[in-house]
């Protein structure tokens, strides 16, 4: 059986090249402003060797800290480790609120830093045309560009991104080589002068007289370098990625960290001598990193270096807005956002947080301007509160696990993750105080809106359940008998009545050839429905139809009623439906339920949303097994979730009536725990054998990646004649704003077969 499976990452350099592109970039843009700050002020000489070594010493603690958070944070749920759970609702909320905040400045930081470096080489883009430079439009154009590709699935992405990381690292490499060959192994000189308090004097870029002292000047240059420890926590978020167990898996994640930000930490002390040697940070026209590749390097490579550059920028900026897609998609499944906002598109990924990111992107530059110095100090400031809060939360677990058992490597772990967490308060109180007025005062009103914002969705939508605990629970059991099937007897489910919305409309019609199915094999009796939603057509002529096909159908030795209504569609057939005690609506997605406009999703969802009268859809395409069905071959998909198992009962009635074959099928997603699969298979295994003891042909099957993509996938692979699925499962439903759940959204909209859907109750609505 042919189910699609995502391929997983086998070894920590796969893992460097596909999560290292934003953190690999940081020495292409941080020696700039750090450069700047130190020379006008006159204290380079001085502070420049004592910044680095500091910064890097950061960069040796916080990956040893993040070593920690690895053991812990195994389903790619985020690096920071402040789980609900441990910490409750607001270390989760303030931790996406200023997620938030920094994927938008990753891709603002990296698309000015991109522009920069093709400025350099073609200096008319710092032309202007009606007050903005030629380099604002140039860097919304190619962010529109990368949302797009983005937007079009990680298999685009990793295609056109991909191959950057594994360049920028060439680069890199090449850049510490060149430095040794022409000017010797030169580490930087570490001055303690650097951290007096001896005064200083001097007048700042825009002319100001500013009054400092070497002490000062060190922090400030340490908070502008910092900009470097942006995207670690991406190595944590990919545990999940990798094959193997738990152990193994955090293992690969921290070699793929060692490679990037070692190689990171290599640049800045064998190359970083040579940029503030062999560069001006006060050439406004050319970057520092580039004028560093045009003396170390022969012109070709040199100009290569640039392309790599902008290569690997678009690579930062297109793993930002994933970052956006996956934490809309984290945020909804935990009933933080509106359901809008994890809706996947038809590449199963969710594009709307992309597409409004680009939208505040394009707008700051407009406003703003391309440099990347404007946004670094804001950029800068949510790094160290995020890696800040990673590491009180680590030190917060490693002393719990040091009270219940004591042990010299837990001790040495917890201090040194706690110097990491000072270290990064440190840093965060500095730029804080330095750059306040310079952006970081933006925080303090972001944060709390996000934060207000989720709080919002939470109460609106109440807490998830948890289908780990539930799936605990089951498998304790000596064989799991789900609720649905014990309450409902193989004869209690019957399609005695089926509701059929009909107008005249050829699509609409496609729905007639499966309802007379229905109609043969139960004895169903068909109630025909029109809706004349805005009141323009003659009754008449509308009862002459129904009354038309109606005799069809009786001829055929079936039975059939009709009804004539207006006004809204949705509300009409739910009305009739309850009014006649409908078993069942057969509709199809693309008609006219009313006789004045072409039916869209939009309406079949709101049939759904308000009935609860289970609905089979019909989706009319030049694929014939979307309008015509044996239900030979049928798809169950199951979540864990009790509200999945609603359409268990249904199972039998049509596996016993059609000589079904029975696929129950689950994704693996949306646990960190290890053996998750494991739990999810016993799970089908256990309503499996339930089944077959009624005699009806059984198989399961755990696997794939993104639920619906799987979905429609394998039904295409196995040729299954019917979707069965209930209308939300484990995500729960969203009271006013959603109408099907996702999954079920995206399935209906893409499936080649007709889907049959269980309802919530009332009380579940």
């Amino acid at each position: 059986m042919g189910a699609t499976i995502s391929r997983k990452l086998s070894n920590s350099f796969e893992g460097a090249l596909a999560g290292g592109g934003d953190p690999a970039t940081s020495p292409l843009y941080v020696f700039g402003p750090f450069l700047k700050l130190i020379v006008i002020a006159g204290v380079a000489q001085v502070t420049f060797g004592a910044t680095v070594w500091l910064a890097v010493f950061t960069v040796i603690m916080v990956s040893a800290m993040y070593r920690q958070v690895m053991r812990w944070v195994t389903d790619g749920s985020g690096g920071s480790g402040l789980s609900e759970e441990e910490f409750g609702g607001w270390a989760v909320k303030i931790n996406a609120g200023i997620t938030v905040i920094e994927y938008t400045l990753t891709f603002l930081v990296s698309m000015a830093a991109l522009v920069t470096f093709i400025a350099d080489r073609l200096p008319a883009l710092n032309g202007t045309i009606g007050g903005w430079q030629y380099r604002t439009f140039l860097a919304i154009a190619l962010s529109i560009l990368t949302g797009w590709l983005v937007n079009r699935g990680p298999k685009v992405s990793a295609r056109a991104f991909g191959p950057a990381t594994a360049a920028i690292l060439a680069l890199l490499w090449v850049m510490i080589f060149a430095t040794i060959y022409k000017q010797g192994f030169h580490l930087p000189d570490f001055n303690l002068q650097a951290f007096s308090f001896d005064p200083v004097n001097y007048v700042a870029e825009n002319g100001e007289a500013v009054k400092s002292s070497y002490f000062h000047l060190t922090l400030g240059g340490y908070a502008r370098i910092l900009a470097l420890m942006t995207g670690i926590e991406i190595f944590a978020n990919l545990v999940a990625a990798y094959e193997g167990k738990r152990a193994e898996r955090s293992r690969k994640a921290f070699g793929s960290l060692i490679i990037i930000m070692g190689t990171t930490a290599l640049t800045m002390l064998i190359v970083g001598p040579a940029i503030f040697a062999d560069s001006d940070p006060l050439n406004s026209h050319v970057s520092v990193f580039t004028q560093t590749m045009d003396f170390l390097l022969p012109a070709w490579a040199s100009y290569a270096g640039t392309f790599i550059g902008i290569a690997v920028l678009l690579s930062a900026c297109a793993a930002a807005a994933q970052g956006i897609q996956n934490l809309a998609l984290g945020l909804r499944y935990r009933h933080y956002v509106s359901a809008a906002f994890g809706q996947r598109n038809k590449h199963d990924v969710a594009d709307y947080p992309v597409w409004l990111m680009i939208g505040v992107i394009g707008l700051s530059f407009l406003l703003f301007g391309t440099h990347e110095e404007t946004y670094l100090a804001l950029y800068a400031a949510g790094v160290f509160i995020l890696l800040s809060m990673t590491g009180w939360a680590a030190s917060k677990r490693l002393f719990r696990e040091m009270r219940e058992r004591f042990g010299i490597g837990k001790l040495f772990s917890l201090l040194g993750t706690a110097i990491a967490a000072l270290l990064t308060s440190f840093a965060t109180f500095i730029i804080f105080e330095e750059r306040f007025f310079e952006g970081a005062w933006a925080y303090l009103i972001l944060v709390p809106l996000l934060y207000v914002g989720f709080t919002y969705y939470r109460n609106k939508l109440g807490k998830p359940p948890s289908v780990e605990d539930r799936l605990g629970s089951i498998i304790s059991e000596q064989r799991y008998l789900p609720l649905t099937l014990q309450k409902t007897a193989p004869g209690e489910i019957a399609f005695d009545n089926i509701i059929v919305p009909l107008s005249g409309n050829s699509l609409a019609e496609q729905v007639l050839p499966i309802a007379r199915a229905f109609a043969r094999s139960y004895g169903s009796t068909l109630k025909l429905i029109a809706i004349d939603e805005k009141d323009k057509y003659d009754e008449t002529d509308q009862t002459e139809y129904l009354e038309m096909v109606s005799g069809l159908i009786n001829s055929d030795g079936l039975e059939s009623d009709i009804e004539i209504r207006k006004g809204d569609p949705s509300t009409g057939i739910d009305s009739y439906a309850q009014e006649t005690g409908a078993d069942l609506i057969i509709m199809t997605t693309r008609g006219k339920f009313s006789v004045d406009s072409i039916m869209t999703d939009s309406i079949a969802q709101r049939v759904i949303k308000k009935t609860l009268t289970p609905t089979l859809l019909i989706r009319p395409t030049d694929n014939w097994r979307s309008r015509r069905s044996k239900f030979k071959r049928i798809l169950v998909a199951l979540d864990g979730s009790e509200a999945a198992e609603k359409v268990l009962p249904y199972i039998r009635k049509f596996a016993n009536e059609f000589g079904s074959k029975v696929l129950l099928f689950s994704v693996p997603e949306g646990s960190e725990s290890e053996n998750y699969s494991e739990r999810i298979q016993q799970y089908l295994d256990d309503i499996a054998e339930t089944l077959k003891e009624e005699g009806i042909d059984v198989i399961t099957l755990v696997a794939g990646s993104g639920p619906a993509r799987t979905i429609v996938a394998l039904s295409e692979e196995e040729n299954v004649d019917l979707i069965m699925m209930a209308s939300h499962g484990r995500g729960g439903t969203e009271r006013a704003n959603i109408h099907l759940g996702s999954v079920t959204d995206r399935v209906v909209q893409k499936t080649p077969c007709p889907v049959f859907i269980v309802p919530l109750t009332r009380s579940e609505k």
